[in-house]
């Protein structure tokens, strides 16, 4: 085993200037998406500040071993329903600490900063999942379609707790992300193809019959499941964008019209022409590609390339289970958070109200992927070489 190892030399600084590298690319992209005047804020300084608590938070999460992050999972877990429990009653009037915006109740508001809970509980219930699943592997060394299936129904019961809390605010973004993290999960924890394959099959059945009843079934999606008439619009918008120009789809053309504008090479910085509504959030790739083009828009991708490669790099290092489970769904959260911002500016997916991780302005959003992050590097850290094979958790 190696020991030898430097407190620098511990640190991911490979990991470190990837994020050095979102951080500039954040504060530009923020900054020329204020050009237009339509926002009375600065938000790029409020970015900065951002960026500079989490690194401090990196800093403390870092003295933590994977192990105290072990036991500590379920108390998060637990700490994460109780602020989605505390939204859910919190007062709704006009000022109000628990006021809904674009009607979703998702923030908590205060005079010093709005907090969003699920982006939060994301990380939490990552750790949750992790331990319980590392625990049941612990518990049961031999599997069988018993036992698969013990632990699919465990892993069931831990994501419908926040699941419906989350889809009560409404907030459809966030739970398709709880659900690509229990996806991903699924397949690294070692149950079967032969129960995996049925049940993703059954999942996409499901979702075509939604998706189905959603064109054709309007009122029993309405009156028998409480599902909004919003989210109906979501999928109408993004198959027929054009039918619906005026209104519902206005944000989804808009950005379409501003990522082709940019061509190759972009128009500049601030030299944005197209107005794109929520452009210093959510659409925020529409700026970086109208500014600069397939060129900086392409960049960008391949910048979180190298972040999901990097990590997937340190997933194979690690030796214990709980660890490669933890980076394994924290994967999955990035990844799929990237591949719903872009693919909805695109007509690729549905519009959901989903930031670009580490670049769209937002101190819930980048702190709670920080959180995530802060824990990778913590585990890259505490991490211990073997010279001869791996070593048995616990040892």
């Amino acid at each position: 085993m190696q020991t030898n190892k430097s407190f620098a030399d511990r640190i991911d600084w490979s990991l470190a200037f990837i994020l050095f590298l979102f951080f500039v690319v954040s504060l530009i992209a923020i900054s020329s998406a204020q050009t237009a005047g339509q926002y009375g804020t600065n938000f790029v300084p409020r970015q900065a500040v951002f960026y500079i608590v989490s690194i401090g938070m990196i800093g403390v999460l870092m003295y933590f071993d994977p192990d105290q992050y072990k036991k500590a999972a379920y108390y998060l877990y637990g700490f994460g329903i109780l602020l989605l429990i505390l939204l859910m009653i919190a007062p709704e009037g006009q000022g109000q600490i628990g006021q809904p915006v674009n009607g979703a109740k998702a923030w908590f508001h205060t005079p010093v900063f709005n907090l969003q809970p699920a982006e939060f509980m994301k990380t939490f219930y990552i750790l949750a999942l992790a331990k319980m699943t590392s625990r049941h592997h612990e518990k049961n060394p031999i599997k069988t379609l018993k036992t698969d299936f013990l632990l699919l129904g465990k892993i069931g019961v831990l994501l419908l707790i926040p699941l419906a809390f989350i889809i009560q605010q409404p907030d459809l973004g966030t739970a398709l992300v709880f659900i690509a993290i229990t996806l991903a999960l699924i397949v690294v924890s070692g149950i079967t193809w032969k129960i995996i394959l049925p049940s993703f099959g059954g999942v996409a059945a499901i979702g075509a019959l939604l998706l189905w009843m959603t064109l054709n079934m309007q009122e029993f999606l309405t009156d028998k499941l409480g599902l909004q008439p919003y989210a109906f619009a979501r999928i109408y918008t993004w198959l027929d964008p054009y039918s619906y120009a005026d209104n519902e789809a206005y944000n989804l053309i808009a950005a379409m019209n501003a990522i082709g504008s940019g061509e190759v090479f972009g128009k500049g910085y601030q030299g944005r022409q197209v107005y794109v509504p929520e452009n210093h959030t959510d659409f925020i790739f529409t700026v970086i590609s109208e500014d600069f083009g397939f060129v900086g828009s392409s960049t960008v991708i391949i910048l979180f390339f190298m972040l999901i490669y990097h990590l997937t790099k340190i997933t194979l290092q690690l030796k214990d289970p709980f660890s490669t489970y933890v980076c394994a769904g924290i994967i999955a959260m990035i990844t799929f958070h990237v591949f719903q911002n872009i693919g909805m500016t695109i007509q690729l997916l549905p519009i959901t109200g989903i930031p670009l991780p580490f670049i769209s302005y937002g101190g819930s959003s980048l702190i709670g992927n920080m959180l995530a992050l802060g824990i990778v590097f913590s585990m890259k850290f505490h991490h211990k070489d073997y010279m001869f094979g791996n070593h048995k958790e616990g040892e």
